[in-house]
């Protein structure tokens, strides 16, 4: 499952993983959000609604370029810097080739479409 999400003139593709969260995610689409930064190595977006389809499933290979969900704030988050696992961050796949534009500050309108 592929998709395509554009803010601030850029656009990156990406691929999710097959599990529900991610199936669930991908039946939302087209998406029209916003994202913002929060703290140093991540953008998010915040849902319409909550996923219902997911499980907590502890991990320890985070790194740039990953996408997740945080299931306690019902928000996504794409990362471009080192993180870790923490409880309730369910990762639902990655961006396939760079996501340069997560480097850039401030909050802009962001659409999300399958591909």
């Amino acid at each position: 499952m592929k998709f395509k999400m554009t803010f601030s003139d850029h656009q990156m593709a990406a691929t999710l993983d097959e599990s529900p969260a991610s199936l669930e995610l991908f039946g939302l689409l087209p998406l029209d959000l916003k994202i913002e930064d929060y703290s140093t190595n991540e953008k998010i977006a915040y849902l319409p609604r909550k996923l219902t389809k997911h499980q907590d499933v502890p991990f320890g290979d985070g790194r740039p370029g990953d996408i997740a969900y945080y299931a306690p704030w019902g928000n996504l988050a794409f990362f471009h810097a080192d993180y870790r696992y923490s409880r309730g961050l369910i990762r639902l796949g990655r961006f396939d080739v760079g996501f340069d534009p997560l480097f850039i500050r401030g909050e802009f309108p962001l659409r999300i479409i399958p591909i």
